[in-house]
């Protein structure tokens, strides 16, 4: 028999506290050791969205020493974590790393703490641990298991120094995707059913056994962001399910599903990485594509010509699949709803609104018309949680179901209908990927001292795999310590468009763009501040001609990294 202590300790004094993590799922990617890890970033705000929404914190004194290293260590006496899993007995790991101000992945501070998944709470005393002086930041809270997929679920609380109060804790309720009052909610998402014609051929096809493909194109929300497991939570996993369920059929048949998520990224690269991403070089032409950047665009440079020219590319191909546009929506109620639905009015497109669906029940109250909370949906201000990405599938599945119905749209006209005019600029529709491995313009490169091919890559969890596909492995990079000869490129064309890496690293450096002579682009990768994907329009003209393309390293960073992912050309 187990004895416990014969003098216990007397019980540590309450503290006040609040959650930023709260019954949260995760489940974690494959590690490099064989198990599992899951990050949750809490920069850029993110942290001061969960103690607003998660912990209810309104008081903006407190809010605002959540924004540094030094400002958090003065609000925060301890954090307490637990987590739960199927083995209580699994061991899990819990790292909470600040970004330092010389290097933000290797300066800061590391806490670290050791738990089981037994739902126990373990506590970490800021006081008992040792602090970087270069601290900038809260960066990153990361849990790591001992399997892979596994999903778990963690809850993270701040307990506060001595003179800081925060308010008690609300507990909710379930939401009832049963209800009349969530059914009510979905129906608000439907901007406009627009023209189902080819929604609903594309429904008829699939009833018919026929081979259908569904697709998926957005950013980190259509990557899966948020969902617990990622390949199965997401929305775009439940929306095909639902597509199959309107036309018919079993997921596993004739209906097959591609999701083609980035995060990070706009409709700037997803016009350039379409026909690579979605229709696999030429292997697979969709039926129906589900577009969403409503919350991604705002880096588009053309403030939505390259949505307008992406929908275009989709909506002219041969087989004349549907597009549906999607607006999914952050925290904050943000999205581009108002700059890009005047794509889907021109074309006459069905729209989704997820923002139309949520919003104002957010407002209310519980039992007065609330049907979902804001922390119940979100994980984290950008990203749905398991129930928002539901939410969203729903939305898409209410439309489906309309117009297997017939009851949402009008027939088409005469095949082969040309397009109206494009009301924000269609001038990228014709885009193309250049990279190392294709080069389809017939450009002439000499890739200079551009010529390793850089490995540490964004990746991606493509249609049902777990595992990450590095984004844009076919790249040229420059790697510090060789000499300095700059890449050129001479390409016949129009416009031209660079993808380059970001990059958090300090050995990323600065390149410049030379176009016919001219330098038309510097770049510094570190100013997003971690690896992702980025496309910077070059130059565009009216007119197909010769261009003399040149890339070199900035003075200075010649001893540091820079990688070329690829180009978009237009001829």
């Amino acid at each position: 028999m187990t004895e416990g202590p014969r003098a216990p300790k007397d019980p540590e004094k309450q503290r006040s506290y609040f959650y930023i993590m709260r019954n949260k799922e995760v489940a974690g990617g494959p590690a490099p050791d064989g198990g599992g890890i899951s990050f949750l970033y809490q920069n850029d705000g993110r942290m001061i969205s969960s103690a607003r929404i998660v912990g209810g914190i309104s008081d903006e004194t407190m809010l605002d020493l959540l924004k540094t290293t030094e400002g958090f260590r003065r609000l925060v006496h301890s954090i307490g974590v637990t987590a739960e899993g199927d083995d209580p007995a699994a061991e899990v790991s819990f790292a909470f790393q600040m970004y330092g101000k010389t290097d933000p992945n290797g300066s800061g501070t590391m806490l670290r703490l050791g738990l089981r998944a037994d739902g126990a709470e373990r506590r970490l005393v800021l006081g008992d641990c040792q602090w970087s002086s270069d601290d900038k930041e809260s960066g990153q809270i990361r849990f790591g298991f001992e399997k892979a997929g596994m999903p778990y679920r963690v809850w993270v609380r701040f307990f506060l120094q001595d003179g800081f109060e925060a308010p008690p804790v609300q507990e909710e309720e379930a939401v009832d995707f049963a209800s009349a009052a969530y059914r009510a909610m979905i129906e608000k998402s439907l901007v406009q059913a627009g023209n189902t014609a080819r929604l609903y051929a594309a429904l008829q096809k699939a009833r018919r056994g026929e081979d259908v493909t569904v697709a998926f194109l957005g950013g980190s929300i259509t990557q899966g962001a948020g969902a617990v497991p990622i390949h199965t939570g997401c929305y775009a996993y439940r929306a095909f399910v639902g597509f199959c369920r309107a036309a018919g059929r079993g997921t596993e048949e004739n209906i097959h599903y591609c999701k083609a998520g980035v995060g990070g990224t706009p409709s700037e690269l997803g016009m350039i990485r379409y026909e690579r991403d979605v229709c696999r070089d030429g292997e697979v032409l969709p039926d129906v594509v589900v577009v969403e950047f409503a919350v991604n665009d705002e880096g588009d440079e053309t403030k939505g010509e390259c949505y307008d020219s992406l929908v275009r590319k989709i909506l002219n191909a041969p087989n004349r699949p549907a597009v549906i546009l999607l607006f999914a929506v952050f925290v904050d109620d943000w999205n581009l709803q108002e700059r890009l639905s005047p794509v889907g009015e021109a074309y006459g497109l069905p729209m989704v609104s997820v923002r139309d669906a949520v919003k104002e029940q957010f407002y209310q109250k519980p039992g007065e018309g609330r049907v979902v909370s804001k922390n119940q949906f979100f994980y984290d201000r950008y990203h749905p949680t398991n129930v928002g990405h539901r939410i969203m599938a729903d939305c898409l599945n209410d439309l489906f179901e309309k117009a297997a119905e017939g009851s949402a749209g009008q027939a088409v006209g005469p095949e082969g209908t040309a397009l109206p005019a494009p009301p924000l600029g269609g001038a990228f529709e014709g885009v193309r990927l250049l990279d190392r491995k294709q080069n389809p313009a017939g450009a002439v490169i000499d890739c200079g001292d551009f010529d390793k091919a850089d490995a540490e890559l964004q990746g991606v969890e493509r249609d049902m795999d777990l595992g990450q596909t590095p984004q844009f492995p076919y790249n040229w990079k420059h790697e510090g310590g060789s000499e300095t000869r700059p890449f050129r490129m001479e390409i016949s064309c129009r416009t031209l468009l660079l993808v380059y890496k970001d990059s958090g690293s300090v050995r990323a450096g600065r390149a410049q763009v030379f176009a016919d002579g001219e330098q038309v682009l510097l770049i510094d990768p570190r100013q997003i501040g971690w690896t992702h994907c980025n496309p910077l329009i070059c130059f565009r003209e009216q007119e197909k001609k010769i261009h003399h393309v040149e890339i070199r390293m900035c003075p200075g960073d010649e001893e540091l990294d820079f990688t070329i992912l690829g180009f978009g050309y237009v001829e």
